[in-house]
């Protein structure tokens, strides 16, 4: 018989949840994803880049970032229960404790008029403002009762019903120059590939007075924004080969996403993650293992 204190001993045992629900937002909401962790050893969690803004709300303690690790882990980190992140081009870094549990949403840039009250571009390479900053006290209140949920499927109606009224109450004034939608559509048809030249003859601009329009609602440009989605699409292929026990083959990943050769997405990996694509795969691989990236979605657990 073991001695009185042996359990005590033992290791907490290791949790990471991921649940996935579909958004009833027509679109505007790309991926909605409950994330609850415990037990795990804390770690320094490297937030990418994506096409999309990230909103998420916390309901155990703040999320702790900053720009660099040493920020995340130093005293001016940024302490925030409610997240609004705009489209950005280098990783945010997250400091995560042996616990923590909310829901993250993908919010499509060209929705954020409708759903944040602002154009993305007004969020250009800010990596994370204060929620309420951004949707006002309301979004205290629902955070409030998010916390005092203890079921996902409740937590995931009371956020939809929120925003479904924060798009009602902004109606058909809060809209896009078609352009600029357009433009966005043909990227995202062409997964990142194609030129500048013909995305501006598409929707009949300049390639000059394209890029403004875009930069102005987005925060990036055509071609950033290019290269996002086909990192993006990379990234994805990569994950999906790692979750179903296999080596990934970067050459034809490379090759499928559009990229001139291997070394192009090696550099694409590096700016976006900090890190070589086995480098990241290595720090990652627990969290693709438990469905962490799965569907283009990406978690702070």
């Amino acid at each position: 018989m073991g001695s009185p204190t042996s359990r005590a001993c033992e290791p907490p045992v290791e949790v990471r949840e991921f649940v996935r629900a579909t958004p009833r937002l027509d679109g505007m909401v790309v991926s909605a994803v409950g994330y609850r962790s415990a037990g795990l050893r804390p770690a320094l969690h490297r937030g990418l880049p994506s096409p999309y803004l990230t909103l998420i709300f916390s309901i155990d303690g703040p999320v702790v970032s900053g720009s660099t690790p040493e920020q995340a882990y130093g005293t001016d980190a940024v302490r925030t229960d409610i997240v609004v992140g705009g489209l950005h081009q280098r990783p945010a870094f997250v400091a995560q404790p042996e616990h923590e549990a909310g829901i993250q949403l993908s919010v499509h840039p060209l929705a954020a008029r409708r759903l944040l009250g602002m154009p993305a571009g007004e969020l250009a390479d800010v990596l994370v403002t204060e929620g309420t900053d951004v949707l006002g006290s309301a979004a205290g209140e629902i955070h409030e009762r998010l916390c005092g949920e203890t079921g996902w499927s409740r937590r995931f109606a009371l956020l939809t019903d929120y925003l479904q009224r924060r798009v009602a109450e902004a109606g058909r004034t809060a809209g896009v120059r078609p352009e600029v939608a357009e433009a966005w559509a043909w990227l995202a048809r062409h997964r990142g590939a194609g030129t500048l030249d013909g995305l501006a003859a598409h929707v009949a601009l300049s390639p000059r007075r394209l890029t403004t329009l875009f930069r102005a609602e987005t925060g990036l440009s055509p071609k950033q924004t290019a290269r996002l989605m086909r990192f993006q699409h990379a990234r994805d292929a990569v994950v999906r080969a790692v979750a179903t026990g296999c080596a990934p083959d970067l050459a034809r990943v490379a090759a499928e996403c559009g990229y001139y050769d291997h070394s192009h997405l090696v550099r694409d990996f590096r700016q976006y993650t900090g890190l070589s694509p086995t480098g990241w795969l290595a720090e990652e691989c627990r969290n693709i293992q438990a469905g962490g990236h799965r569907d283009g979605g990406e978690c702070e657990a």
